[in-house]
């Protein structure tokens, strides 16, 4: 795989040999989340504010980091496992994007997302899918398989992100694949400015929240971690009539 870094206005990206951006980090701030669908992946917190943050969590797709080094950072008692397919991948993370080493909090899975879904027997608070190729293809990870896979990993009080394209062939097929799986406990956000779809599902938990729930949650997140889901709040309130 060709990766490339470039920079521009204080933020640094990655590329799989292509304009496209697969990641984005500032450079000030390398733990916050700077692209806009990495803010709506962590929409789990508006349902479980930061009183009840994962303990276990699995990020399949490391890209710049983004998300494991958020989740990493703000949720102390979380352990976090990342699967990634590409070594190449992770060293970029390292040397250009401060990803933390030798932290036994971290652990990196080199190999193919759906082969380490497929064979897990860990239980995961949070489950978060981010896998692309430099052709924007997902393989494995938008299947029945995979998805089922993913619910039978994740916890009974956990919650899933899925990072999807609305542009691409295989979109609504793929909701409905991801609805199959989880017999119907999805949600799918409205679309970034960019395209992506972000697709929320649960074992159990539940999307039952109330509009002032919603907006005393965006405080306390903001307050605690810098990360304002106010936006995503409002596409929340939108999608589930509130």
């Amino acid at each position: 795989m060709d990766i490339v870094i470039s920079e521009e206005q204080g933020v640094r990206n990655l590329h799989f040999g292509s304009p496209w951006i697969q990641g984005a980090m500032r450079i000030a701030r390398p733990y916050a989340l700077e692209l806009e669908y990495t803010r709506e992946m962590m929409a789990s917190l508006l349902f479980t504010g930061m009183d009840a943050p994962p303990r276990r969590a699995l990020m399949v797709g490391l890209g710049v980091g983004a998300l494991p080094k958020f989740v990493w950072k703000h949720c102390p008692a979380c352990t976090i496992d990342v699967v990634e397919i590409e070594p190449a991948v992770h060293a970029a993370a390292i040397q250009h994007f401060k990803w933390p080493r030798n932290d036994p909090r971290l652990q990196v899975h080199l190999g193919c997302g759906a082969e380490f879904m497929a064979h897990s027997q860990e239980t995961y608070d949070l489950v978060l899918i981010d896998g692309f190729d430099h052709r924007a293809r997902v393989g494995p990870l938008n299947t029945v398989e995979f998805y089922s896979d993913c619910a039978k990993r994740l916890g009974p009080q956990g919650y899933l992100a899925v990072n999807l394209l609305s542009n691409q062939k295989d979109f609504k097929p793929g909701q409905a694949r991801l609805n199959a799986a989880f017999e119907g406990r999805s949600v799918f956000l409205p679309p970034c400015d960019s395209g992506n779809v972000i697709a929320l599902a649960h074992n159990g938990a539940g999307f039952e929240v109330d509009a002032a729930e919603l907006n005393a949650r965006v405080d306390q997140i903001k307050a605690t971690t810098g990360l304002n889901l106010k936006s995503v709040s409002t596409k929340l309130k939108a999608t589930l009539g509130l």
